[in-house]
């Protein structure tokens, strides 16, 4: 049975903040339960695994799973806190002796190439819209609303009658962009706040109140909130729909349905 890892649930700044004093950063800053690196997944199976997105903190997060290497990425959008650790990886590939693969939409990955142009010595970029298959998993993609900054894409994943949906930057969604999240036995969400006072139209991702109603929407099984800011407080008890869980770095899910 392959387990979901997750290798960091901050957002594109992460926790604690550097300039910040606020009792989130100073609890994190302690090496406490708010302690955020960049979000980022694991897909650990029997024999290899499957990361999604490669942030600056990816080496710090490989080092914390004891993986001294990485075959294979899928990444969502060319942001910094979604590719920063790219040229790590591309390290490690040469030293390690084989190329790497990279799957992504193909609008992401001229933006990569154009951001690190000497990743293509060690990895293989390999566009993925009409969607690919690792270890058994049918993987879909497609774009999702990243509101002011423009737009990310969002993973479905199906292996075994087993669902899942990987969306850390989205906000806004259409029917037509939630219409694969529908069902899905687990849907990871990206939560920037638990309610984000600011304009709209100045925002980039869902805030908790907002995503409640995207689950009552799509109905997921079970839920996890991800990509928080220093906003929230993981000591705090907030009121979210009964399937949320907050991601942490460590949690572990098995990705079956109970009984298998």
């Amino acid at each position: 049975m392959d387990t979901l890892v997750f290798l960091g649930t901050g957002d594109a700044m992460g926790v604690p903040r550097i300039y910040c004093g606020c009792e989130t950063c100073e609890e994190a800053r302690a090496g406490g339960l708010n302690e955020r690196l960049r979000s980022s997944v694991l897909i650990e199976g029997v024999e290899d695994f499957l990361v999604i997105d490669c942030g600056p903190d990816w080496r710090r997060q490989m080092e914390a799973e004891g993986r001294h290497g990485m075959r294979r990425l899928l990444v969502t959008h060319p942001h910094f806190d979604h590719i920063g650790g790219l040229p790590e990886w591309a390290d490690a590939c040469r030293w390690m002796g084989y190329r790497g693969e990279l799957y992504a939409p193909a609008e992401v990955i001229p933006v990569i190439q154009r951001q690190y142009p000497w990743l293509g010595g060690h990895i293989d970029m390999i566009p993925c819209d009409g969607g690919v298959t690792l270890d058994g998993w049918q993987i879909a993609t497609w774009r999702v609303n990243h509101g002011k900054n423009g737009y990310s894409y969002a993973f479905r994943l199906e292996k075994n009658g087993y669902t899942w949906v990987y969306c850390p930057d989205s906000i806004s969604l259409t029917e037509e962009e939630t219409r694969l999240m529908h069902g899905a036995d687990l849907l990871v969400l990206g939560t920037s706040f638990y309610y984000e006072s600011a304009e709209l139209s100045t925002r980039s991702v869902y805030d908790m109140t907002e995503a409640a109603e995207l689950l009552a929407r799509v109905q997921p099984k079970r839920a996890v909130y991800t990509h928080m800011s220093h906003d929230i407080d993981l000591r705090k008890a907030y009121i979210l729909p009964e399937q949320v869980t907050l991601g942490t770095a460590g949690l572990r899910l098995p990705l079956a349905k109970s009984g298998n």
